[in-house]
This record gives C-alpha cells, sequence and structure tokens, in this order.
C-alpha cells in the first residue's frame, strides 16, 4: 500500500464512521509509516457540530476540530481509530 492509498482509505474511514455525526471538513493531518510494524499512521482531522457551539459573531474564535489517528495495517485493514490532540503534532 503506498501513501495516497493510505491516505484516502484513512478519510473514507473516517468519513463513514464519523459522517452520521454531522462530520464536515474531513482533511489529512499527518501521515508516516512505522517500518518496524508495516502500519500506517494517519491523522485526519475534522469539525462536528459541538466542536464550534453557537458564539458571539463579535469575537473571532478559531474553529476547533476533532483529531482521529488511524491505524492501517499495509494491507489495507483498519486495526485502530484513537484520539489524537493538537497539542501532540
Amino acid at each position: 500500500m503506498d501513501v495516497q492509498a493510505a491516505v484516502a482509505k484513512a478519510k473514507s474511514y473516517v468519513t463513514q464512521i464519523f459522517g452520521p455525526e454531522g462530520a464536515t471538513n474531513i482533511g489529512l493531518e499527518e501521515v508516516r509509516f512505522d517500518d518496524e510494524k508495516s502500519i500506517w499512521n494517519v491523522t485526519i482531522g475534522f469539525t462536528r457540530p459541538w466542536d464550534n457551539p453557537s458564539r458571539s459573531p463579535l469575537l473571532p474564535i478559531a474553529d476547533k476540530r476533532t483529531y482521529k489517528a488511524v491505524e492501517i495495517d499495509d494491507g489495507g485493514n483498519v486495526l485502530a481509530v484513537r484520539n489524537r490532540h493538537a497539542t501532540e503534532f
């Protein structure tokens, strides 16, 4: 599996499982391959309605994002989806 396939698999998986929760703005944040374990670690970011509750239009606040680390084996199987925090980048 190459990097493009790993990213596409991770984005598709996140869209499938978090889409019903209103996930939007789904995008790649980070990707790396663990040579020892032959596992792709792909971080996908997205927003959900509760990430950015109603706020005053006078207060400029950056949108919050949710980050998920998706582990995929080299055969294309999703092994895990874990929470990832922006401070970990």
